[in-house]
């Protein structure tokens, strides 16, 4: 019997885009390190609020930053990132409130679908330049992601209760207990203790306090399947 798989929790939100990249890391190693990666979905905005912080994209060289970075990630990590045309509309004004109170109902009822409607809801702000904030939009997501559009409407009717308002807030509130300042987080429960990793560009370091090796953001087996 091998030893027992560390727990990693990532917080994160679909309207941060490193949150995307962060993700699909974990996906890709989540069968290779030896761990139990649990998907957490945060509301951002929340976060920003409680620290203080302010969107990158409101200070003018860190969006600029952010636009070259994310165009360099694209092909560095092997994900189909882009920026939506409208961005301060899509990312300052529409948010994702909507949609992380859906992946929370997910998260609650069909937790083995979370990974692929998070991916979806993804594409689809990050990747196609979709809606992710009206209720036919999230539909379509989930539909596309593979679930049934009986489950989906089900699911989003959940969304809007007090049992899936209160785990949102609940999920952002611990982001925040760890001393979340934006998304996404890596928090790591290694022999006892916690550690919490900002953004999708420390998993080198993820690595090391896991003990595990790290092979770049598209390992052999995966760059394999790409």
């Amino acid at each position: 019997m091998g030893p027992v798989p560390r727990t990693l929790e990532l917080f994160y939100d679909v309207l941060s885009p490193y949150s995307w990249l962060g993700f699909e890391i974990l996906c890709r190693y989540q069968n290779i390190w030896n761990i139990n990666l649990q998907l957490r979905p945060s509301f951002i905005g929340g976060i920003m609020k409680d620290s203080g912080n302010k969107a990158p994209a409101l200070i003018p060289r860190k969006a600029q930053y952010m636009a070259n970075d994310i165009k360099v990630l694209r092909q560095h990590v092997q994900v189909p990132i882009q920026f939506p045309k409208d961005f301060f509309s899509v990312i300052l004004e529409k948010g994702s409130l909507s949609a992380m109170r859906f992946l929370t109902a997910v998260n609650l009822e069909h937790p083995e679908m979370l990974e692929n409607v998070s991916r979806e809801l993804w594409m689809r702000i990050w990747s196609r330049d979709e809606d992710i904030t009206q209720p036919q939009s999230i539909l379509a997501a989930a539909e596309k992601a593979g679930m049934s559009a009986e489950q989906a409407q089900g699911l989003l009717e959940k969304s809007s209760t007090s049992k899936v308002k209160n785990q949102l807030k609940e999920t952002t509130d611990a982001a925040c207990r760890y001393g979340a300042f934006g998304l996404p987080i890596t928090v790591a429960h290694v022999d006892g203790q916690t550690h919490m990793v900002f953004g999708s560009d420390r998993m080198e370091l993820l690595a090391y306090l896991l003990g595990e090796k790290w092979m770049g953001p598209v390992p052999p087996a995966v760059n394999a399947r790409l």
